[in-house]
């Protein structure tokens, strides 16, 4: 039987998809709006969706990452120029001579000039033949994360295109700092938020996303806006690394520990299942 739920577009590092069944307890019972201010691959957001708890609500899903941004406007109005323009990508899905040459497109000054359309199958096609489907880039904002080695990845999955530009129909995507929720959380809001990860070890710092690092003063201004939507009335469901400083920052919050396999670490024994932190406020399930 086809499946007729629609699927995260990209690969993220830190992605949710392995993690909604142990999410499933915590979710709201209802709420009003859906907030997302770090909606990286939006597994959360896909299966909310999936399951009707989004029906008749306004949801916002939000990144400071432009270009994954982009994507998610072009799937929801421009999807079947997108699927034409994935398909010109995919005969090349095994050749790393083509991917070093995609990949440099943001090196060159007509880069600007390329259509939203281009940027989108082009952030797809990297996503999906980059080493471990990672999104890094160095301080000048250029992708930088070297081919990897797929048997037979998927460039593009129209179906699943069409499916999520039907989900995304009434979405406000906007790029930004995760504190724009302000503008828009009120009462009886859920939010999800999921930033990067405080690093385990000095030597496991991913935070590199956009050019500017999710550092400790960012968690901790982070903690003082969960405390702001908490006090607004906001329904709030946080994840991030299951550290001391962490675990600190939210002692006043319901914390869970989670388990997750995660596979980015340079280093075997980093790799499989690790704890992750679950914080939450009050609110009915």
């Amino acid at each position: 039987m086809p499946l007729t739920k629609p699927g995260p577009l990209v690969k993220w590092a830190g992605g949710k998809a392995q993690l909604l069944s142990q999410f499933e307890p915590f979710f709201p019972a209802s709420f009003q709006r859906y907030l997302e201010p770090f909606v990286g691959g939006g597994a959360v957001f896909f299966h909310l969706y999936s399951q009707g708890r989004l029906e008749g609500r306004e949801s916002i899903l939000m990144d400071r990452l432009e270009e994954l941004i982009n994507v998610y406007r072009v799937a929801r109005d421009q999807v079947q120029d997108l699927i034409v323009e994935l398909r010109r990508h995919e005969p090349y899905k095994h050749d790393a001579d083509y991917y070093y040459e995609v990949r440099a497109w943001d090196r060159h000054s007509d880069y600007c000039q390329r259509s939203d359309v281009e940027r989108a199958a082009r952030f797809i096609y990297l996503n999906h033949t980059c080493y471990n489907g990672l999104y890094r880039v160095n301080r000048k904002g250029q992708f930088n994360v070297p081919f990897g080695r797929y048997d037979n990845p998927t460039i593009c999955d129209a179906d699943n295109l069409v499916r999520v530009s039907r989900s995304l129909q009434r979405v406000v995507l906007e790029v930004g700092d995760f504190g724009r929720c302000l503008e828009w959380a009120g009462p009886g809001d859920f939010l999800y938020l999921d930033p990067p990860y405080q690093p385990l070890s000095r030597t496991a710092n991913f935070t590199h996303y956009t050019p500017a690092a999710f550092g400790p003063k960012d968690q901790q201004r982070l903690a003082a806006t969960v405390e702001t939507l908490d006090q607004r009335g906001c329904q709030i469901m946080l994840s991030n690394s299951y550290t001391g400083s962490i675990r600190h920052l939210y002692k006043d919050y319901e914390q869970v520990q989670l388990r997750a396999t995660r596979a980015i670490s340079s280093k075997a024994d980093r790799r499989g299942a690790i704890p992750e932190l679950l914080v939450m406020n009050r609110y009915h399930r």
